[in-house]
């Protein structure tokens, strides 16, 4: 099993064609944004990836809101990799992180809310975000036909 043998860490420079790698394939299927390189550059400190043996087969990022709230994205795992608690590592560095700058709650935008759930967050309408919808929303393709699930969790 790969959890026991990957180590979730700060993202680095070198890590970021790897990290854009793995979430194409997301953005592919329409799960995610597409994140070119160089945006994955400019935000490479807002990232985590989770390393097996030497390779990068996952990521997730946190973004800023206030200083009581933040979101959880871009978390994607190699398909090789899925299922195995990657992601769970993954959000849980994250919300680690986010816990120990005082954030008080963490969201996430999701076509997988089953995840999230078993994780302990629960749905919201996304309204109770305007600050995501101001920032990251109005340039989404899905902005008129968003599908994703908003979930919300208390650190």
């Amino acid at each position: 099993m790969p959890a026991t043998d990957t180590c979730v860490r700060n993202a680095r420079l070198a890590d970021a064609s790897a990290i854009s790698r793995i979430t194409e394939g997301y953005a592919g299927e329409g799960i995610m944004l597409k994140r070119p390189v160089e945006n994955i550059i400019e935000h490479i400190r807002d990232f985590f990836v989770a390393d097996y043996k030497g390779q990068v087969i996952g990521c997730c990022a946190i973004a800023f809101y206030t200083v009581k709230l933040a979101e959880i994205r871009s978390l994607a795992v190699l398909e090789e990799f899925r299922s195995k608690g990657i992601g769970r590592l993954l959000v849980e560095k994250a919300e680690a992180v986010l816990s120990e700058e005082g954030v008080k709650e963490v969201f996430v935008l999701t076509l997988n809310p089953g995840f999230f759930k078993r994780m302990g967050y629960k749905e919201i309408e996304k309204e109770y975000f305007p600050q995501k919808i101001w920032r990251d929303c109005t340039n989404c393709p899905k902005l008129m036909a968003c599908d994703e699930i908003a979930m919300v969790k208390t650190l």
